[in-house]
Formats: C-alpha cells, sequence, structure tokens
C-alpha cells in the first residue's frame, strides 16, 4: 500500500535523521526534517504534516515540550516518540500528553513502519474528534443541543464518575471518541492517562501484544521490553475503539482481562494487577455478531454494561448550523479566512443532505468550501456538487420496469456511482487528482478519463503543479 501525507522528523542527531528520512522515503512518505524542537515548531505553523516523529531529548525544546505544544496547536496530529532512554513512566508521560506511541532506540524498521501507518491510519479514521470548545450549544465540550443528543449528555453525566464499563455504538464518523474523552475526564480518573487505541488500524496478529505487551526476545523483532496498552491505562481510562473487529481468539482473553483486572505480557510469566476503567465503542451490530457466532456474547454483556448510541447526523439536523459554525470557526482560523456565516439558502442544502459519513464528512466539506469561498458567506455555489443534490434526483433506482431497457438502465445506476464516488474522493482531496486517484485505487490517467466523460473535468480546483 502507498503512503501519503508528508512526515517531520525532528532530532537533534542528524545521522539519525537522515536515517529515519531514507527509511520513510523508500516506503512512500514524504519528509521534512528539523534539527531541534524549535525548528520544528516553526515547520508545523507553516505546514500541515501527516505525523510528528520526534526525539525525547532535544536541547531547548525537548520532545515532550514539542509533543504538549503540537497535541495543542493541532490536536488530530498523531505524534510518535522515539528515544534512547524508554521507560514505562516515560511512556506514560508521553501517552498522558498525547502521543500515539513511543519507541526506544535502537529500534527495528518495522516498529517504526508500523507505528506510522497505525498512526496515520486512525488519523484518517478520527479526522471529526475537536477538543476544543466555541460555542455553548452543548455540554461536554460537544456541540449538540438536539434531543437525542441531551440524552446522551445525562448519561454522561450519570455514569461519568463510575467505574461501568461503557459501549458507545454509532455509525463512523459521530464523535464515539470525544464521548470516550467527555467520560474520562468528567470522572475521578481525569488525572490519570487517558489511552487510545484503533483495534481496526492495528494487524491481527499484533492485537495481544499493542494490547497486553510484550517481553524482550518474546517473538522476532522484540528487542525490548514494551508495556501494552492496558498497562499503561493503569489507574486511568482504556478506549478500545472498533473492537468488533477483535479476533474471536483474542475476545477470550479481553474477556479475562476485564473480570480479573490483571494481564500478562507476551512471552512473560508475570501478571501485573491493573485498575482501568474499559470504554468500547463500535459502528457494528455486535447483537447480529454474537447470533453470528462472530463476537462472544459473554464479552459483549460484560461490555454493554451501560450503552450510549450515538445518532447519525441525518437524524439531528437541528445540530448541524451549530457544528458547521464550529468547523468554519476553526478552519477560518487555519487558513487564515474571513467568512462570516452560511446564507439560509446554503445551511437549507446542508440540512437536507444525508451526511453518510456523518460528522467527520461535514468538517470536510466545510474545509473544502472554505478554501475556495471568496465571498464573507457561504452561498449555494460554494457548496460541492454532491451536497447539493436534492434527494429526488435520487430515485432513478426506482423507476418502473418497461420504462427504459435494462441495460441503459444499469448505465445510468453505474454511471451515477461512479460521479458520486469521484465526487465525494475530490471534495476529500481538495481536488487533487493524484490523492483522488489513490484513495479510489485507479490510475491518475483513468480517473482524469472517467471525470471528462462524467463532466466533472471543472473540479480539480485543488490540483498541485505536478499533482
Amino acid at each position: 500500500m502507498e503512503n501519503t501525507g508528508c512526515i517531520l522528523i525532528a532530532d537533534d542527531e542528524q545521522n539519525m535523521r537522515r536515517v529515519v528520512s531514507a527509511m520513510l522515503t523508500r516506503e512512500g512518505w514524504e519528509v521534512d526534517e528539523a534539527a531541534d524542537g524549535a525548528e520544528a515548531r516553526s515547520k508545523l505553523r507553516e505546514s500541515r504534516y501527516a505525523a510528528l516523529v520526534t526525539d525525547l531529548r532535544m536541547p531547548g525544546m525537548n520532545g515532550l515540550e514539542l509533543l504538549k505544544w503540537s497535541q495543542s496547536e493541532f490536536p488530530g496530529m498523531p505524534v510518535v516518540v522515539i528515544t534512547a532512554h524508554g521507560s514505562v513512566d516515560t511512556a506514560v508521560e508521553a501517552l498522558k500528553q498525547g502521543a500515539f506511541d513511543y519507541i526506544t532506540k535502537p529500534f527495528e524498521k518495522d516498529d517504526l513502519l508500523a507505528s506510522l501507518r497505525k498512526a496515520t491510519s486512525t488519523q484518517e479514521l478520527s479526522r471529526s474528534e475537536i477538543h476544543e470548545p466555541i460555542t455553548p450549544a452543548g455540554r461536554f465540550d460537544i456541540i449538540g443541543q438536539s434531543p437525542r443528543m441531551k440524552a446522551v449528555y445525562q448519561v454522561i453525566q450519570r455514569v461519568a464518575d463510575t467505574p461501568s464499563t461503557v459501549l458507545i455504538t454509532g455509525e463512523s464518523g459521530t464523535g464515539k471518541e470525544l464521548i470516550a474523552s467527555a467520560l474520562h475526564f468528567n470522572s475521578s480518573r481525569r488525572n490519570k492517562p487517558f489511552i487510545k487505541i484503533n483495534a481496526a488500524a492495528i494487524p491481527r496478529e499484533l492485537i495481544e501484544s499493542e494490547l497486553f505487551g510484550f517481553e524482550k526476545g518474546a517473538f522476532t523483532g522484540a528487542v525490548h521490553t514494551k508495556p501494552g496498552r492496558f498497562e499503561l491505562a493503569n489507574g486511568g481510562t482504556l478506549f478500545l475503539d472498533e473492537i468488533g473487529v477483535i479476533p474471536i481468539e483474542m475476545q477470550v482473553k479481553l474477556l479475562r482481562v476485564l473480570q480479573e483486572q490483571e494481564i500478562e505480557r507476551v512471552g512473560g510469566l508475570r501478571t501485573i494487577k491493573i485498575d482501568i476503567r474499559l470504554i468500547a465503542a463500535t459502528n457494528r451490530n455486535l447483537e447480529e455478531d454474537v447470533k453470528s457466532g462472530a463476537f462472544r456474547e459473554d464479552l459483549y454483556y460484560r461490555l454493554n454494561v451501560v450503552p450510549i448510541h450515538l445518532p447519525p447526523l441525518r437524524e439531528r439536523v437541528d445540530d448541524i448550523p451549530h457544528l458547521a459554525a464550529h468547523f468554519m470557526a476553526k478552519y477560518n482560523r487555519q487558513l487564515g479566512k474571513s467568512v462570516r456565516g452560511v446564507t439560509p439558502e446554503a445551511m437549507a442544502l446542508l440540512q437536507e443532505y444525508g451526511w453518510p459519513g456523518n460528522i467527520r464528512e461535514l468538517e470536510n466539506v466545510i474545509e473544502r468550501v472554505l478554501l475556495f469561498c471568496d465571498g464573507d458567506q457561504v452561498t449555494p455555489a460554494d457548496i460541492p456538487d454532491v451536497v447539493r443534490r436534492k434527494p429526488a434526483q435520487k430515485s432513478s433506482p426506482f423507476i418502473e420496469p418497461g420504462e427504459v431497457p435494462l441495460k441503459e438502465y444499469i448505465k445510468r445506476q453505474t454511471e451515477e456511482l461512479e460521479k458520486d464516488m469521484i465526487v465525494r474522493a475530490l471534495d476529500k482531496t481538495s481536488g487533487n487528482v493524484t490523492r483522488a486517484s489513490r484513495l479510489l485505487k485507479i490510475s491518475r490517467k483513468g480517473l482524469q478519463l472517467k471525470m471528462k466523460v462524467l463532466g466533472l473535468r471543472g473540479r480539480e480546483d485543488g490540483e498541485s503543479p505536478g499533482g
């Protein structure tokens, strides 16, 4: 799989920067370098990066200070800390400050590559999670005041400061991590670690070592002992996202950990007592998975002590104006724009759209709209085609038999589906055809040809010279 985006490497050792840079470049990433924390901070202000890899000990601004600053300024950007002075205490401190992962020197090439792949994959899956409130529209730093969301707030209020396990369900992009954050930071564990892990971003064979850690020599490549996420979350909260994809054989071990509150590292003999509050989340129907045998019934009931279901955005349209205002304020700051609001006609289009990607899709659309909006208000002309399309235009699947030949009907539907997917890919990549072709897994030339056939050649607004 080809990697995309630019990685910033901050390390005061030039040789280390060169080695890591060459390693990542061969794997398909673009790379930028900074010789210390201050230079890294300057570069982060000037450009957008897919991830930051930073050494812990640097002159001036050290890695932890850079990490804390970057998480405050760019909360969605994953940070991987590399240090020759690794310990559980160091790992906990880095992860408490918001680091995605830490790796100790000397490290194996595959350790860093796997960590970055997971980090960038997780960033793509969770771009919708926002950690700075800018409107009093909701509670717990969550935007929304619809009746469905007020019911969610009431549950958070009642169960936040309890040890009970919570299972958050809802479609992708509805903000499940925000709910987990609210539960943790409104509990007595708020000053303890809040460790997040996305099971969907971890290869099946690595899930056990990621969750429970491993001892040195436990398997090929285990050149040092590393604590798992359960151990790092000790005393605090572990948020286990996409729990529905965990293999059935791992579910047995997970159930035992929840019941006994103790773990054993892979390759280890010592039992480690832990005190964690588990919050799990999934976009799957676990009840159906239980019936099919894909998910253990006993684990499901152990997780589902307190269920919280997040409604999709199409079922809370009254919250769209508040969310749009939130994202507009955010991207006005980041993009140096001064768009003041949305016209009623444009807002009506936003509220009529079905938002299959939920809040994540709304954020992407608002960012794109602000990038290309020339006025001080968003008008219908600024709204992307996929959103402007009226629901009535999607009624073609219900054409009565005999109205058109079958081949013509299939051709129309295929073109409509292709056009919709291409438009969404172009919206997601700000019109960059090269990046859109990678998302769609077709050649750039093939995408350009389809765009020409479907009348989309005017949408390459964000295409860069060489892109």
